[in-house]
Parts: structure tokens; sequence; C-alpha cells
């Protein structure tokens, strides 16, 4: 009877079952403790291969429990550190070293592996079986299907349509079971294992994933999830850049001026496929173009190299390309600050750089690298953002660094490093990024109509402070210009802002940078007029005046008058409810005013 001594890679992945099968005698079967112990190892980790050797392990028992072979284990278990070491070769030699002890044949799947025993004079059998299975991925795939959601206990669903108007629809009605969907996975990683053309990104605890062909797929399995789950996403649709029609301005930009392109939409608007087209494009022009990818999914021809993360780490790849320096790089999924400050790295080496980052309006790609590169070095690293909507590019901005005044401002020591964020196409100027005070500000260029952003910046932030400095005293603030605003209070109120001998409005004033007057509500209502009034009712309680006005009028600040004299201002509550204490100075100053006989009422 012959005997078959076989090593992980042949149970991990079904090829010595399949073998067995096919063989029309009985043989022995010796295991080595040292495979075993790997495939455990594996298996505690949450590993795929791990989850398919032992099933392949139970497959063998059972097929020696019929009689159809004949199964033994032998040897000692390997130290922890020799299976930690198992892919420097400690556990492959410790199999070799038992073939060669018992005289058998080694059953492998490993090239290495192979060339070693043979150059030892070891008598070895190489396999390349492939596994029948019933369930496949493909299955839940057509042609409109871009990706398939598996989970145990739920039914199969496909996404499915084109960009930007996807649906996601039912495949059956029978609910998926852990079985099959466990057999679906382990049929993933073992394809995987043997396709040259696919790979394993990343086998961790609960979680693998796998590039098979063009499918990227997430399998997660307990603890990390709470059922077994699949997904799979592939591109349905490969398109060259003509067929985004683009203008001739921008075509030139792209082909001449732009070498830091952001792509940027939300998930499954388009934006890899755009990519991969400029990709192509590139190459075409005889450029050299590299790509960043982790997972590596991008659909491109066989001149554009395809580089993952080096060692599991994006920086090594981005040191890699340093020395290769290509003309382009295609940055896939830029999410985390190390992707952010290795694009920037690249593309201030002289880079060509194009990232594709998740964003659900254009000017947030830019947004993306604030806080994370110095303000003024953004637009030397981005100078082109492409926003992709429904698969095609909806807007597209330019970015430019300038020294000037923001817009809305008049003053000229307010100049500043202004970087101006335009609308490409019409050159019309939509935001502009600079330094106001201590933090970097994203300002919409002012519309027409609309007060000048950079004044309500700083409304916004006088505010604030006034806040921070007076946190219960009600105001209400009016920028008149960049360097000049007017603090609103009550009367009552006004000397608590100023402070003795005006410590606190200098404070506030140095604070902010611009000069502060003081103003009660009274004088602002004397110089706006009258105004619309609205009818109050005003109930007298034992301890307070309760002033009503409709509900209409509850959270929003409004003006109390009896007869022409302005009282103060106060925000009704949801039942259109003000409350004021008969002790205080508003309370006696409402008693004395209904003791005259004035009426009491109100505006906006």
């Amino acid at each position: 009877m012959r005997v078959l001594i076989p090593d992980t890679s042949v149970i991990v992945d079904g090829r010595l079952t399949q073998y067995l099968e096919s063989l029309g005698e009985k043989v022995r079967i010796i295991i080595p403790e040292a495979v075993v112990a790997e495939i455990e190892h594996q298996a505690n980790q949450k590993k795929a291969i791990g989850h398919v050797g032992l099933e392949e392990l139970k497959k063998l028992r059972k097929m020696a429990d019929e009689d159809k072979i004949e199964l033994e284990f032998y040897g000692e278990r390997p130290e922890l550190w020799q299976i930690i070491k198992a892919k420097s070769g400690e556990i492959d030699n410790m199999v070799r070293e038992v073939a060669k002890e018992l005289g058998g044949t080694l059953i492998t799947g490993d090239q290495i592996q192979r060339d070693i025993a043979l150059a030892k004079g070891i008598d070895v059998i190489y396999l390349e079986a492939k596994r029948e299975v019933k369930h496949r991925l493909e299955d839940f795939f057509d042609e409109h299907t871009m990706s398939v959601h598996l989970k145990a206990g739920v039914r199969p669903l496909a996404k499915r349509g084109r960009p930007g108007e996807w649906r996601l629809v039912p495949i059956r009605e029978e609910l998926l079971t852990d079985e099959e969907v466990e057999k679906i996975a382990d049929d993933i990683v073992e394809r995987t294992k043997r396709d040259p053309e696919s790979f394993i990104e990343l086998d961790a605890q609960g979680a693998t994933v796998v590039q098979m062909r063009n499918y990227r797929i997430v399998i997660a399995r307990p603890p990390f999830a709470d059922r077994i789950e699949i997904t799979a996403v592939r591109p349905i649709t490969k398109l060259t850049i003509e067929d985004y029609k683009l203008s001739e301005k921008l075509k030139e930009r792209l082909t001449t001026k732009a070498e830091g392109i952001l792509i940027a939409g939300a998930p499954g608007e388009g934006k890899t496929t755009f990519a991969q087209a400029l990709a192509e494009y590139y190459a075409s022009m005889g450029k050299i173009v590299k790509t960043m990818e982790k997972p590596r999914d991008l659909q491109v021809s066989e001149e554009i190299t395809q580089y993952t993360a080096l060692e599991g780490k994006m920086e090594l790849t981005g040191d890699l390309l340093l020395l290769v320096r290509p003309d382009y790089t295609i940055y896939d999924e830029m999410r985390k600050t190390r992707d952010f400050k290795i694009y920037a790295d690249l593309r201030l080496a002289g880079v060509g750089m194009v990232g594709v980052v998740h964003a659900t309006k254009p000017i947030d790609a830019i947004q993306r690298f604030i806080g994370r590169v110095e303000l003024g070095m953004i637009p030397q690293i981005v100078d082109t953002v492409i926003f992709i909507k429904s698969g095609k590019i909806e807007k597209v901005l330019s970015l430019e660094y300038k020294v000037k005044v923001p817009s809305g401002m008049t003053e000229e020591d307010l100049a500043r490093p202004v970087i101006e964020v335009k609308d490409f196409e019409s050159g019309e100027l939509e935001y502009e990024i600079y330094t106001y005070g201590e933090q970097i500000s994203i300002v919409p260029v002012k519309k027409k109509g609309e007060k000048a952003p950079a004044l309500r910046l700083a409304e916004r932030k006088l505010r604030q402070e006034i806040k921070r400095f007076l946190p219960d005293v009600y105001t209400e603030v009016e920028l008149v210009s960049p360097h000049r605003a007017i603090i609103y209070a009550d009367e009552f109120d006004i000397p608590a802002i100023i402070g003795k001998k005006g410590k606190r409005i200098t404070e506030i004033e140095k604070k902010v940078g611009i000069s502060i007057d003081v103003k009660s509500f009274e004088e602002r209502a004397i110089e706006e007029g009258p105004k619309e009034k609205i009818h109050v009712d005003v109930d007298e309680k034992k301890n307070q005046f309760v002033l009503r006005v409709s509900k209409d009028f509850a959270g929003m600040p409004i003006k109390f008058y009896a007869g022409e004299d302005y009282i103060f201002t106060a925000t009704p509550s949801k039942k259109g409810m003000v409350k004021v204490n008969k002790k205080t100075p508003i309370g006696r100053e409402i008693a004395r005013m209904l003791e005259e006989g004035r009426e009491i009422w109100a505006s906006l």
C-alpha cells in the first residue's frame, strides 16, 4: 500500500480529497502533527484557510471510516515559534523530514516545497487539481449586477442598475443558510489560492479580503460579524476617456497642466470607472502609469502595474514609487490621514497624482487635506477636483494660491494668503480658503444679494466670544463692517458687557480684533422706527407677569413695548409665554406701564 504524506497546502484548499477520490486504489495517508498544528493555529486566528483545513481533515476521517483510505497522524507537535515561522519554511521542513523518515511520497501543492523535496531526493507528487462545487459566487451575478450581498439567515441581495441609479433587489426568496454561505466562502478562498491572477489581500481574525479576478470580495465571520457574510463587488462597465465627452478645455488641462487630481464622489457613483479610464488615457499617451490600491481592483491594461501595500504599509509602497518615478500614479480609495500624506509626499516629489476620495460635495474633497498638510501647500498638491455623479462629470474645480483681501473685506491690512477655488469651466470664484483668527475656514463667496461670507464668519466668531464672556446675557450682534460691530442688549445688561472702566469690552475687542459699540434694544427700536404690532395678552399673577403671544412666535426673539417705549427683548416658550418676575427691574417697569394704562405689545 502506498504511503502519502500531505503538507498543509493540499489540505487547506481541498486538493488532497479531490486527488484521493480520483484514485483507483486504497492508500495510507500519514498526516504530520506539524500540519495539524498549523491548521489549528490558522483556525484559532479565525482565518478562512484554517476553517477550510479543518473541514478537509473531517472529510479525511470520514473517508477512513468508510474504509476508503487508512489515516494516521505522526510525529511531534511543533513549538510555537515554529508555527509562527511557518511562512519561512519551518513546518514544510518538518513535513519533508517525516516523508524522508517513513520513505513515503510527499504530496504538495507548493512549487517551492516540490523543488526542495526533489533536490533532497524525496519522492513527491505535485497537485494542481480543481475543486468542483455546487455553489459558486458567480451564479448570483448577471450582466447588470454591480454587487452581491450574501448573509446567513437573509435573502441573497444584489445591487443592480447603472452608476447613481442602483436598486437593491432580492435574488431569491429562500433564505441563505450558514452552511451554504460557508461553502461559497470556502470555494472562493480555495480558487483564489490556486489562481495566479487572484490573491488574498487580508486574512485577519474574522475577516478575509480577496481579489478573485475582477471580483473584490469581503468575507466576514464571527466574532467580527454576527453571522457569516460575503460582500462581492465587480465593475460592470469599462469606459474610455472619450465616453465622458470632456470639453476641450478640460481635456487640455488633463493632458498638459493637471498633475494633482482628485476624483471625488459618493460611493457607487462611478469614481473608480473614471479613474480606470484616466489611467488608460495617460498610458495611451506614452506615460508610465502605476496604481496604489488596497485591495487591487482597478481593471486596467497590462502596461499599468498595480501595486498594493508593501508589507502591509502604503508608506513603503510610496517610498518604492519615489524610486520608480512614474509619470502618473492612481491612488485608489484615499481615506486615512496617512493616505493623504503619502499622496502629498509623492506629488511634491514631482509625481503626477490622481487620488480617488469619497465626498458628497466637490469642496469636501479639498477639505479632506485641511489639517493634514500645511494650508499653503494644498494648491501645489491638488490643482484639479473632478466630481463624479451618476457616472458623469458633474463639476470640475481648480485651485489657485493668492495673497489678497478676502471677498467682502475692504481693509488692505486684512490681506492674507487665500486659496481660490473656482469652477473650472466658467472661471467663477466659488470658495475662498484662508485663516481667520486661529481657525482655517472654507468660505463660500458671496452671491448677489447676500451678506459677504467674510462678514458672516466674523459675526459668528464674535457671537461665540460674547457667549463665552457673558453666558447668561441675551445679546444680538450686527457686524456693520469687517472692523466694526454693534452689540445690542437690554439696558440693564449693558454695564455687565462693558465691565468696570470698560475692561471687559476691551478684552473682547482684543480677542476678535475689531472695534465694538454697545447699544440698547431701545436705541435700535428708535432707529429702526415703528414695526408691525404683535398682540400681547398680559396675565398678572401673585409674583409674576405672564406675557402671551401667538405660538407662531415660539422660539423667536421678539421686542416688547409699552406705548411707544421699548421695554425688553425675550424669546417666548413653545406655548408663546414669557414670564417676568415682579421684583426684577423689567417686572417693576411693566407694573408701572400698566398702572399708567399703556398698551403692552410686541414686534419682531
